[in-house]
């Protein structure tokens, strides 16, 4: 683990070795490019086309199409800025830079009806280089009253490993508070689970009985092994003997995500639940506790079980997940939703999609609705930042990028388009809109922790990212753009070869 971590710290530390040779935020970086990436895309070199009727050889148009599922996760984040605190490096293989990106709030204007609108943006990072912003909105989110009620099985760990501070004491208190906040026409559900899992509350209205909740939360004790698939299993088995016709149903799984017992693999848990998910509509919530945290294995259940991820390790994180952002947002307004973005090759030399690496989609399927998308609920904003290097003096038709989503009670198929010139990206990034600035900070500091010996093209400096950060910070008033800002500072003080607490 030593030798691990401090390869770690050097790789880093000569990344931004090399970054401080360039000019900040919004300077030249190293001269790498995107297509040093797997899975960047590139404008082919090459003929690829062939040969017309009259002998005539042609090349094929390039690649000019990204297409991926919408992804409202927030969980690598969470956790890698508690790795920071705790003074550790996260693990490259659990950064996720679209998960960073979407964890901070962002300004753009809401679709009247379900659905989502669509905006597309853009700020120059150096000569050839800018990044572009695509963001989706949902409708705000309606008030307790006026959306429909839910129904949640809470699936909750109660292994031997959740014993440790802050976990399930901090289950124990998410779940009281997301009790506290739901209406009287909800109902719950509570499964435990360790080496075996259990019904510990079917299916109840609160209505009066919301006393009888808090006690059986209450009584909730670390036992033994994690037997995840057992518990997952048992709480769809108890969602579905549950369920509530035109309500939100629901299972929120909380859990460390440590699995050593019984199935440990996503893809054994998900077939045994199938039927569930896909008869009955039932997705899944996974909240992730712990510093020792499965984060692979909950990321991959909450993906393919229709659903998202969040991380939580306060207790102001829990009543905020649990008390705020869950209530309001039990309900889905599009199932299986799809992005794509369309780059003029008249216009655009090369294009990186920074993230999404789990959520790709291959282009054909992008109307094709038995394509597993992403599910999203009122309230939420999508975030997709793409690092594209424009042609010489190109100012026309830049990119169209396209949301497709089906209606979650008729399946039906809706679309909503946006677009961008190269005429209207901003000449710098320091002249960008602020939320897209901090959309910016936070795809820096993923990327750096995810792949520190190829940074983005124009990446600033660790040092210049968290100066931009605490600007950002002061100018929005916003704790959690405050947050963002300690976490550039400790990856800044790792990469100099220090750790947090030398500041």
């Amino acid at each position: 683990m030593r030798i691990h971590r401090t390869r770690r710290l050097l790789a880093l530390a000569a990344a931004t070795g090399l970054l401080l040779t360039g000019c900040g935020w919004g300077g030249s970086s190293t001269g790498h490019s995107s297509a040093d990436r797997a899975g960047d895309h590139r404008a082919p070199t090459a003929p690829r086309g062939g040969t017309d009727e009259d002998g005539t050889s042609r090349e094929a148009a390039p690649d000019r199409l990204s297409t991926f599922a919408l992804d409202v996760d927030t969980a690598s984040y969470g956790y890698a800025r508690r790795t920071l605190a705790d003074g550790a490096l996260p693990d490259p293989s659990t950064v996720r830079p679209e998960e960073f990106v979407n964890s901070f709030r962002q300004d753009y204007e809401r679709p009247d009806g379900d659905g989502f609108s669509v905006t597309v943006d853009g700020a120059r990072t150096g000569d050839d280089w800018s990044l572009v912003r695509v963001g989706l909105a949902t409708r705000a989110a309606e008030s307790r009253a006026e959306r429909p009620p839910a129904a949640l099985t809470f699936v909750v760990d109660v292994s031997g490993s959740m014993g440790d501070p802050g976990r399930l004491d901090l289950a124990r208190y998410a779940l009281g508070t997301m009790t506290d906040g739901l209406r009287d026409d909800d109902s719950v559900a509570i499964v435990t689970f360790s080496d075996r899992a259990e019904t510990v509350l079917p299916m109840t209205r609160l209505g009066e009985r919301r006393g009888r909740v808090h006690d059986a939360i209450d009584s909730l004790e670390p036992l033994s092994a994690t037997n995840l698939g057992a518990g997952v299993e048992r709480g769809y088995e108890t969602a579905v003997e549950g369920l509530r016709r035109g309500a939100t149903n629901r299972v929120v799984l909380v859990s460390d995500a440590l699995a050593n017992t019984g199935d440990t693999d996503a893809d054994t848990i998900l077939e045994r639940i199938a039927t569930a998910r896909r008869e009955h509509g039932i997705t899944l919530f996974g909240v992730g506790v712990g510093s020792d945290y499965g984060d692979a294995l909950m990321e991959r259940l909450a993906d393919k079980g229709d659903g998202h991820t969040s991380y939580v390790s306060t207790e102001e994180e829990a009543r905020t997940v649990f008390g705020e952002e869950l209530p309001r947002n039990v309900e889905l307004t599009a199932r299986d939703a799809k992005a794509q973005v369309a780059f003029d090759p008249e216009t655009v030399a090369e294009f990186r999609l920074i993230g999404y690496d789990n959520r790709r989609v291959a282009d054909d399927d992008f109307r094709d609705d038995r394509v597993d998308g992403g599910e999203v609920g009122p309230g939420h904003t999508v975030t997709a930042l793409y690092a594209v290097r424009t042609k010489p003096g190109a100012d026309g038709h830049l990119a169209t990028a396209t949301v497709r989503w089906l209606d979650p009670r008729t399946r039906t198929p809706h679309e909503a388009t946006g677009q961008i010139e190269a005429r209207a990206l901003h000449d710098r990034l320091d002249d960008a809109p602020t939320r897209f600035q901090v959309a910016a900070v936070a795809a820096y500091l993923a990327d750096a922790l995810r792949a520190p010996d190829r940074p983005l093209p124009d990446a600033p400096s660790l040092s210049a990212l968290g100066e931009r950060a605490d600007t950002l910070a002061a100018r929005t008033e916003d704790d959690d753009v405050r947050d963002l800002a300690e976490a550039v500072h400790s990856a800044d003080e790792y990469a100099k070869g220090g750790s947090p607490e030398d500041r």
